[in-house]
């Protein structure tokens, strides 16, 4: 029987786990998982070979196919072990959000309720705090960012899914990854099993109209170390044309 399979790539708030379910419920695309969130997993494939072979048997359907999820972070803390490089006939598949802020913002209220989940209940009140926003959407962008020069660095062709096209089409999506590693079998996913839902509301809405009115300024190309970064190229653009200037005046 040959070995083939996916990992999905991204990040947080992303709809990675309602497309992991959807695969999931096919019975044929493997069962794909956030396996890497524990850091146990990483030290024992580090210091056992065969701990790898063990997830990929777990994470696999009957014909095979393996599937498997994981985020900027875990990668960091798991490429000691070097699991890209020893996975059977290994396709990425990238998962992003188009909506970056609402990202972000879904992103900081599943940290301040510790609801990660719309199966789970919220263990405290949401707070708008644009600061932890700003933050967020700063460190999304860059590991969307750390994630395409991956993909170019290693000439790889990931299949690229967006969020909104897989809330819109959920089974456009999922035949999407089958087509991407090959599988020629129809794969229909059972809504029945999947729990996940959209957790979006009318406090997404205003928390967006408060972040925009605080932080947005069409006359800023955002720079992750702030305002004072652009300021000192700006100072540094006008010192080299006045060096120019005065030397042309001579």
């Amino acid at each position: 029987m040959e070995r083939k399979g996916y990992v999905i790539c991204g990040d947080h708030r992303s709809g990675s786990t309602y497309l992991c379910q959807l695969l999931t419920s096919t019975g044929m695309l493997g069962r794909p998982k956030e396996f890497f969130s524990d850091p146990f997993v990483a030290i024992e494939m580090e210091q056992d070979p065969a701990a790898l072979q063990r997830l990929l048997d777990t994470a696999s359907t009957p014909n095979g196919i393996y599937g498997l999820k994981v985020f900027t972070q875990q990668f960091d803390v798991t490429m000691k072990s070097g699991w890209p490089g020893r996975l059977p006939g290994l396709r990425f598949v990238y998962l992003r959000r188009l909506d970056l802020l609402g990202q972000a913002m879904s992103f900081v209220r599943s940290i301040q309720t510790d609801r990660f989940r719309s199966t789970e209940a919220e263990r405290a009140e949401p707070i708008y705090d644009g600061v932890a926003i700003a933050g967020h959407l700063a460190r999304l962008a860059d590991n969307e960012a750390r994630w395409r020069r991956y993909f170019a660095r290693n000439g790889l062709d990931p299949l690229w899914l967006s969020y909104e096209a897989l809330v819109a089409d959920p089974a456009a999506a999922v035949a999407a990854v089958a087509g991407h590693i090959g599988f020629s079998a129809a794969a229909v996913p059972d809504l029945g099993q999947v729990t996940v839902s959209v957790q979006r509301d009318e406090a997404s809405g205003e928390w967006r109209r408060r972040f925009v009115a605080e932080c947005g300024d069409v006359n800023y190309l955002d720079h992750r170390r702030g305002q004072s970064r652009l300021w000192l190229r700006r100072l540094a653009r006008d010192l080299r044309y006045f060096r120019r200037a005065r030397q042309r005046s001579r």
